[in-house]
């Protein structure tokens, strides 16, 4: 016989709905769940409503917070299982798990100056750093050696920046100069791109599923001026002019449309193809130094998210523009010298859809998870700060770094992040646990960038110690 209590727990079960994290409603309509379930057993029903083949990893959220062992545990406390429903967002986990670096495999010597950029290919394979001794140089993350150094700025290089077929890097320097290189030869391609009047703080391609030959790129200056450049023929094709002062970042989003921030304290938006200006976003109290987007991850992997060949170029075209519309309308988050984010919903919307306030000093860098989901700030006040990319809410802050935190960077599927600081370490953070999970010295004075491979298999850090450090579990 059972036992009073066994069949008093057997009662409990829950009407519950599920809705995918985008907004649709999983057919099936209402289900009767019992409140032990768990994550496994809503894996199931989720892949045999969806009547996936392959069943697809997912993760399942009640109130913003994910449901980790039992559906119980993430009930409110006020909870009516007479009256309430529960709804039950599923979202698609990647399927690869990227695991924290741990150690320092390869020290990469030869600049002569500060490191100031690091970046991957799209397809993880190559490495280029930009540096304050005028050159680009590209490495061998296999054999940690040298490649290639590109030399042909007069001054430091300020961005670099990989068009999303990764064939070809843009780079650019403190007199304005706009270069391109061929990551397989190191030889330039085409000529000079020259025509801001000051230095270059930022450079963005046009996506690859807007255009696969990735000819179009922009450039923000410090001139005041962004600039649209057709790289194939080395000219300036539209100048995008009504900032008053220096431009500090720009992001030429998926849908046709350019952010540009500026120390003016506005976002401008603007109309790719006829460099209309659409609006203005106010808010900001000083500087706005950073810019990110829900899609930044997408559109920087386009094509390669998925394995492909050089052939299949339509399908290239396809799984990129699939890839895209996967994350959602895309959402803006800025950073500012006022220490403040401001998130907003650039397509439509002149007002913000949250402030978010919190950091004690200037937001140097923030970046979005992959998957959309999360939103990480880091200050010179010494943190990282989390805050949730659909409504800007705060969540956590993650403490341990002793100095500036200049640069962060969020593993492929978005359960790790690695910060770079002037404390000369860079630090891995676990989203599970919200917690540091790796600590990692070594570098001998502040670092400036940090990359995370798309494929998730290394990181890359540079900075004032002239050299790059290459990272993995």
């Amino acid at each position: 016989m059972a036992t009073l209590a066994e069949v008093e727990v057997e009662v409990k079960r829950v009407l519950s709905k599920f809705k995918s994290d985008t907004g649709e409603i999983l057919p099936g309509g209402l289900l009767d769940l019992p409140i032990n379930i768990t994550v496994n057993k809503l894996q199931a029903i989720v892949n045999a409503l969806l009547q996936e083949e392959d069943p697809i990893p997912f993760a399942f959220f009640v109130n913003d917070k994910e449901i980790t062992d039992s559906l119980e545990n993430n009930l409110q406390k006020d909870f009516s299982f007479s009256e309430n429903i529960v709804e039950i967002i599923y979202q698609p986990q990647a399927v690869f798990k990227v695991k924290a670096v741990t150690r320092c495999t390869g020290t990469l010597e030869g600049h002569k100056e500060a490191v100031i950029s690091v970046a991957f290919s799209p397809d993880g394979k190559h490495l280029a750093s930009g540096s304050g001794d005028t050159t680009v140089r590209f490495w061998d993350i296999h054999t940690q050696t040298p490649y290639m150094t590109c030399e042909g700025h007069k001054h430091w290089v300020l961005c670099i920046s990989w068009a999303p077929c990764g064939t070809k890097l843009v780079s650019a320097c403190k007199n304005g100069t706009i270069l391109e290189w061929d990551p397989k030869t190191g030889k330039q391609i085409g000529k000079a791109m020259k025509g801001h009047k000051m230095w270059v703080t930022f450079l963005s391609w046009e996506p690859y599923h807007k255009n696969p030959e990735c000819r179009l790129l922009v450039s923000a200056s410090k001139d005041g001026d962004l600039r649209i450049w057709d790289t194939k023929i080395g000219q300036t094709t539209r100048v995008l002019s009504g900032h008053t002062k220096s431009v500090t970042c720009v992001k030429w989003g998926g849908s046709g449309l350019i952010y540009s921030a500026s120390q003016d304290r506005t976002i401008k938006v603007w109309r790719a193809e006829d460099g209309i200006l659409c609006r203005t976003l106010e808010g900001h109290a000083h500087w706005v130094n950073t810019l990110a987007l829900n899609v930044d991850y997408v559109l920087r992997t386009g094509p390669f998210h998925l394995g492909n060949s050089e052939n299949e170029i339509k399908d290239a075209l396809e799984k990129a523009d699939k890839q895209y519309k996967s994350v959602g309308p895309e959402k803006l988050v800025s950073g500012s010298d006022d220490f403040t984010l401001f998130l907003w919903s650039p397509e439509k919307e002149k007002k913000p859809i949250a402030r978010m306030t919190g950091h004690q000093q200037l937001i140097n860098d923030v970046k979005f998870s992959p998957d959309g989901r999360i939103i990480a700030s880091a200050s010179f006040d010494k943190s990282v700060k989390l805050w949730e990319g659909n409504t800007g809410k705060y969540i956590t802050s993650l403490r341990g770094h002793v100095q500036a935190i200049y640069s962060i960077a969020w593993s492929a599927d978005s359960r790790l992040l690695v910060s770079g600081s002037a404390d000369s370490t860079i630090k891995v953070w676990s989203m599970k646990t919200k917690k540091l999970c790796q600590d990692l010295p070594g570098h001998a004075d502040e670092i400036y960038a940090v990359d995370w491979s798309p494929d998730g298999l290394r990181v890359a850090s540079g900075g004032k110690d002239k050299v790059l450090r290459l990272w993995q579990n």
